[in-house]
């Protein structure tokens, strides 16, 4: 079996066809550019429990791709490529698996009556609007069925490709709990096009922010991750929060750098061709085994979002407050933000950086 077989079937395997090919076709993977290739497989359940040690505040998640061409250099699903055989540089960028049947598996587990329609989160491995998504359609027929099913869920893209679906997400809003963030880490040009090559453009999300807040589908943004040295200077944070601010944004949070085990590999060897100057700043910073900035850097963060939240004056919201940076399904257990909006760091210790 193929290497990329390793925890699903290759569509049409098992006899089952793939969503894209002919019935009785043979099914191959697909190549639209000659650089990118995309491999149908048929997931076994589309639904993914989230383990019990995760620091996430959602129990269950669905990742219709694995692998992305946004190329983030950071991203943390890097390491999950490895566990189908392939490599988290190159083959995470180059080699997208595509669970041809997501749909009609998502409309079978919310039919079975063990499901009891608990908040469903997207976006939480790879990006459910990377550009395949333009061909597969696959995030819209899940959006479809969620809504369908009355079923909360949330979005975290880093794509404007998402407006495209306002009018299923707008039906779905109707039924059941809607919530998306954008991923927004920086306005700086040379910062994004150094680290997000595969991105839209960040204005085009802040675009993307106030139109769907205006179409009444809840929208926030996720400052993430800053970029030690690279998206932190001077201001740079402060402009990104206002710019959120000033497009309507329901949340804005923002989250340092994350190294994990994996990522850390891939990412400094990176470092140390673009910049590195910055080098030894990223030996003290990620010293510790799990990756992460010292609590104390977090906190600045902080302080710095916060500040800059405080000072921008808020745009009129009728009808709704300023909340923390999650649905209110997933977001279940945390603590309300106090009056003037700011769910301090101390009082969501699994979460850095969370601000309304």
């Amino acid at each position: 079996m193929s290497d990329a077989a390793m925890r699903w079937q290759l569509a049409g395997e098992d006899g089952q066809t793939s969503l894209l090919e002919p019935p009785g076709g043979a099914v191959s993977p697909r190549r639209d550019l000659p650089s990118v290739e995309y491999l149908h497989v048929q997931a076994k359940r589309i639904i993914s429990a989230v383990p019990p040690r995760s620091r996430m505040p959602f129990r269950y998640t669905i990742n219709a791709y694995r692998g992305c061409t946004h190329a983030c250099t950071y991203c943390f699903a890097r390491p999950t490529h490895v566990f189908l055989g392939l490599d988290g540089g190159r083959d995470f960028e180059r080699r997208i698996v595509v669970k041809v049947n997501a749909v009609e598996r998502l409309r079978a587990e919310l039919a079975d009556p063990r499901w009891t329609g608990e908040h469903i989160a997207m976006g939480t491995n790879t990006d459910p609007y990377q550009p395949a998504e333009g061909r597969y359609r696959l995030t819209r027929g899940l959006v479809e069925a969620l809504g369908a099913a009355g079923n909360p869920f949330s979005i975290l893209t880093k794509s404007s490709m998402i407006l495209r679906d306002l009018d299923v997400l707008q039906a779905a809003a109707a039924r059941t709990a809607v919530r998306v963030n954008l991923s927004i880490g920086t306005l700086d040009e040379e910062a994004w096009r150094l680290s997000e090559p595969g991105t839209p453009p960040p204005a085009r999300r802040l675009e993307a922010v106030r139109r769907l807040n205006e179409a009444g589908i809840e929208c926030g943004v996720l400052v993430a991750p800053v970029l030690p040295g690279l998206s932190d200077g001077p201001g740079v944070v402060e402009r990104t929060v206002a710019a959120c601010l000033d497009a309507g944004a329901a949340s804005v949070s923002a989250i340092l750098l994350h190294l994990r085990p994996g990522v850390r590999e891939l990412y400094m060897p990176w470092l140390e061709d673009v910049r590195p100057d910055l080098l030894d700043r990223y030996a003290e910073l990620y010293a510790r085994p799990g990756g992460y900035a010292p609590k104390a850097d977090q906190e600045a963060l902080t302080r710095r979002v916060h500040a800059a939240i405080e000072r921008h004056p808020r745009p009129a919201r009728p009808g709704r407050s300023w909340r923390t940076g999650l649905s209110a399904q997933a977001a279940r257990g945390l603590p309300s933000a106090p009056r003037g909006g700011v769910t301090p760091l101390a009082a969501v210790p699994a979460q850095p950086a969370l601000f309304p």
